[in-house]
């Protein structure tokens, strides 16, 4: 069957079992725009802007665990992706993205809207390609798809210049592909599991730490079966939340930069620490010369790059999280017997005198709505079964601090980059996948703005996402770094010329409600969320000195964080 590039292209769509495309025409990607319009296997999802197509195929991946998929026009279409491409890279999210490209013959000749898509692109894909044979476009696809979902996912160009996709060839869609030059390592090697095993056994005051490579992997089942059955405590990074289910008795919250003071106390006091699909970033590690002195480190990774790439491991595991811990499981079920009780009971009772410190306490009050209190009131409405969006900030923080995910996949963040303005397209991704359940974004005033224009998206195809923006009137962790560390010199991070966010909600077809007292925080949510086919923007104004604890600084270790300041201080309390 003979058919053009830009239909060979929407049929390996098809194919590929693709249903949602996210993207914004142009005239180099005109071609394959008619073909979208010719059939009505793939929907395509209009966004108001390139940056939105990437964040919303973004957020449809990690809700979904399939390849999120955009479609955008050469030049500023192609630039205005990079920074949702670097999105997805830094946390490893499937994604293909499509780009037109300037006929073949004006590449290099600086032609209209011409950029090079693959030099720009290439610091921050997993591969990228530029197709210059029309014959090898389903091959390519097939490719991109393959690499962008295995291994170690991340998201792939495909770059496509304007006359291949008006040229023709026969079509045929590859059922499986064979790339000798990209063979990820699915098992672990046996021998190395069993050193592990060992090590694992003879541990007095172990640790598991689980990163968001464990819930890429679907790895959750595997995960709560050795966590449960060896009764360690446990802890995870900002990606890895819901991996273990917050109610799990062993499990000590997140670590890292904001973590609680008993995940962070555990980590730097480890003498074996298990870390799965997780890589030692700098918010987690703090200061690399501080981090875990005592601790041997088995560390499971599918990609071998990132293993003892920041800290020095014991035990390297090679192989896909899920699988490695089924193999892990095998060999430690019969040995349990080995471990040594009265050792981890002691690690225990060390363990819950940290954690009887609650160090996410903070002062509540009458006067001022306090964002601690709206996402717990959000957990208690929703009974913690909301898909949970959010931008980056303060807002983030609490967001991953006071709602405590049961499950996988529910948490979705920008965690590597750190992007203000991905929280409203994600959610626009995630209601998409998910339209019957609820789908909150937990935003900021300043976040908010980057990407608002998606608020004319989701009246378009009626996604009825609930918007929290947490109005504290200040880009709230810049003020807070300025607060601690600028002497309080709060340079362009006070927003004084903000919207009326309910007016400007309204003006996009949707409902927009004002809550400014903390009695009207529970009404506000229950009315909101009982909308539920309709967007609905609370415009909550919040405390606006509010600042998240715990915190480590920079240059600081685990055992350094700062906790929130006793009534009356003025300072922040350090524990040492």
């Amino acid at each position: 069957m003979n058919l053009t590039g830009a239909d060979i292209v929407v049929r390996c769509l098809k194919d590929e079992g693709i249903e949602y495309i996210f993207g914004y025409p142009g005239g180099a990607a005109l071609h394959i725009y008619d073909a979208m319009y010719r059939q009505d296997d793939v929907k395509h999802i209009l966004v108001r802007h390139e940056q939105g197509a990437t964040h919303a195929a973004d957020g449809y991946a990690r809700a979904t665990g399939k390849p999120g998929v955009v479609l955008v026009t050469s030049g500023p279409g192609v630039t205005n992706t990079v920074t949702g491409i670097a999105t997805a890279f830094m946390d490893s999210i499937p994604m293909v993205v499509i780009t037109a490209q300037v006929p073949s013959h004006l590449i290099g000749d600086d032609a209209f809207q011409e950029v090079d898509t693959v030099g720009i692109t290439r610091p921050c894909v997993k591969h990228n390609f530029l197709i210059k044979d029309v014959n090898k476009i389903a091959e390519t696809m097939k490719k991109a798809f393959y690499i962008a979902a295995t291994g170690r996912p991340g998201p792939v160009v495909v770059d496509i210049p304007k006359d291949i996709t008006a040229q023709s060839a026969e079509y045929h869609y590859p059922a499986k592909i064979d790339m000798r030059s990209y063979q990820p390592k699915i098992k672990g090697h046996n021998k190395q599991i069993a050193r592990g095993v060992d090590l694992l056994l003879q541990a007095k005051k172990p640790i598991i730490y689980t990163g968001g490579g464990a819930i890429l992997s679907s790895a959750e089942d595997a995960l709560v079966q050795l966590v449960d059955s060896v009764e360690y405590p446990s802890t995870s990074t900002l990606m890895g939340l819901g991996a273990i289910p917050a109610s799990n008795p062993n499990f000590l919250g997140m670590l890292g930069m904001h973590g609680t003071y008993e995940a962070n106390m555990a980590m730097y006091d480890c003498d074996v620490m298990l870390a799965v699909g997780a890589r030692f970033d700098d918010r987690v590690t703090g200061e690399l010369s501080k981090f875990s002195p005592n601790a041997k480190i088995i560390q499971i990774d599918i990609d071998p790059s990132s293993i003892g790439k920041n800290v020095p491991v014991e035990v390297p595991i090679v192989g896909d999280c899920n699988e490695v811990l089924l193999q892990l499981n095998a060999q430690l079920q019969p040995r349990l017997g080995e471990i040594g009780r009265g050792s981890i009971d002691q690690w225990w009772d060390v363990v819950n005198q940290w954690k009887s410190l609650d160090s996410l306490a903070y002062n509540a009050s009458d006067t001022v709505i306090k964002p601690q209190f709206v996402v717990q009131k959000l957990l208690e409405i929703t009974n913690g079964d909301a898909y949970v969006t959010s931008d980056v900030g303060q807002h983030q923080m609490w967001a991953a601090q006071y709602y405590t995910f049961e499950k996988s996949r529910r948490w979705i963040n920008s965690g590597g980059l750190g992007t203000m303005g991905f929280g409203l397209p994600a959610a626009l991704g995630v209601q998409l996948a998910y339209p019957d359940d609820l789908v909150a974004c937990i935003t900021g005033d300043a976040s908010i703005q980057m990407c608002l224009q998606e608020l004319s998206t989701c009246l378009q195809y009626n996604l009825p996402v609930k918007v929290l923006n947490l109005n504290n009137q200040y880009m709230g962790m810049v003020r807070q770094w300025q607060e601690f560390f600028y002497d309080r010199r709060y340079s362009h991070s006070y927003m004084d010329a903000l919207p009326d966010f309910v007016k400007l909600a309204e003006s996009y077809g949707h409902i927009g409600i004002r809550v400014d007292k903390p009695g009207d925080v529970e009404g506000a949510l229950k009315e909101a969320c009982g909308m539920k086919n309709r967007l609905v923007f609370l415009d909550i104004l919040t405390d606006h000195t509010e600042n998240v604890y715990p915190m480590i600084a920079a240059g600081k270790g685990h055992s350094e964080m700062h906790l929130k300041p006793s009534d009356g201080d003025v300072q922040e309390r350090e524990l040492a």
